[in-house]
């Protein structure tokens, strides 16, 4: 079993009502109806992170340093060292939710209040000709990044460096959960592509009643019964979370959808909206979109940013 972490059819379900959100940060952020600010040393550059609404869209400029303690990097199993990116995300401030899911591919999950991204895919494959049974030669198994079973050099927030200088999650950011969180009270972490606010691992008991205790939400996913299938291309043993496709979505056995998410009130949408949770748990982060996911996150080249194919809904 994964170790434990701290930290179709196009049939629209428009949202009734999508507040601005009014969650109040610390010390480190200014905050007015439309601007968020935040600046504070880190790393080696000064974290950027800047969000502005217009009439249709919130749009997050950020340079990508992350705003807590982070590990070192370069190390044994990252070779990379955290550099300032040039980001600029756009994500629908009224996003429309879906009946069904679709697939993440090919794009960021999201990203945090920070403007640090949301990343929960690698670009490690089982290969069977490799020394270390892993290369990047894709495959029907990729390799999970939080599985223990690989090391990709994750610093206690859950996360790493790209070739390219990005720091991105691969979990729970805890070092921003830390930082973010209120005494019950949920904690918004970010935004995903597609506009839904992205939450913690707790949220209300009663999705519809604020009053109703803080509990940790459980994802809906198993690992699947068995071993895996025989065959020189296929990695032995038990499904045991070390690639993404040891694990099937069981509709009803936790809390949480196929997108890792639900309907519910929070402190930012008290009238109510579709959100996001990051678990401890598999998916981590989520894997698909409930509404449109904004082409501002699409995936480029470079480091383990894969380009995938369309985005498939189910």
């Amino acid at each position: 079993m994964p170790r434990p972490l701290l930290a179709a059819a196009l049939l629209l379900l428009p949202i009734n009502s999508h507040a601005h959100p009014t969650h109040q940060h610390g010390d480190e952020h200014t905050h007015t109806d439309a601007t968020l600010v935040f600046t504070h040393n880190a790393v080696s550059s000064k974290p950027q992170a800047k969000i502005t609404t217009t009439d249709t869209h919130r749009v997050l400029t950020a340079n990508g340093i992350p705003d807590h303690a982070t590990g070192q990097f370069p190390n044994r199993g990252n070779p990379n060292r955290i550099s300032a990116q040039s980001y600029q995300f756009r994500m629908p401030l009224k996003p429309t939710e879906y009946k069904t899911v679709e697939a993440a591919r090919g794009h960021l999950f999201g990203v945090a209040l920070n403007g640090v991204p949301f990343d929960p895919g690698t670009a490690e494959f089982y290969d069977p000709d490799s020394r270390r049974k892993v290369s990047r030669q894709r495959n029907n198994w990729n390799y999970e990044a939080l599985s223990g079973k690989l090391n990709l050099g994750l610093d206690r927030s859950n996360a790493h460096v790209q070739p390219t200088g990005a720091y991105h999650y691969h979990g729970i950011p805890v070092g921003l959960l830390k930082a973010e969180a209120e005494p019950k009270q949920m904690t918004l972490l970010g935004y995903a592509a597609d506009g839904f606010p992205v939450y913690g691992p707790l949220a209300h008991q009663d999705p519809n009643d604020p009053a109703s205790p803080l509990i940790k939400l459980n994802p809906s996913y198993q690992l699947k019964p068995g071993r895996r299938p025989t065959g020189s291309n296929n990695p032995p043993g038990r499904y045991d979370g070390t690639f993404t496709a040891d694990w099937r979505y069981v509709e009803g056995a936790g809390h949480l959808d196929e997108a890792n998410g639900r309907n519910g009130v929070t402190p930012e949408y008290p009238e109510g909206t579709y959100y996001y949770v990051l678990t401890d748990t598999f998916p981590f982060i989520p894997r698909h979109f409930r509404g449109e996911p904004d082409p501002s996150f699409r995936k480029g080249r470079g480091g383990d940013e894969r380009r995938g194919g369309p985005p498939q809904r189910r």
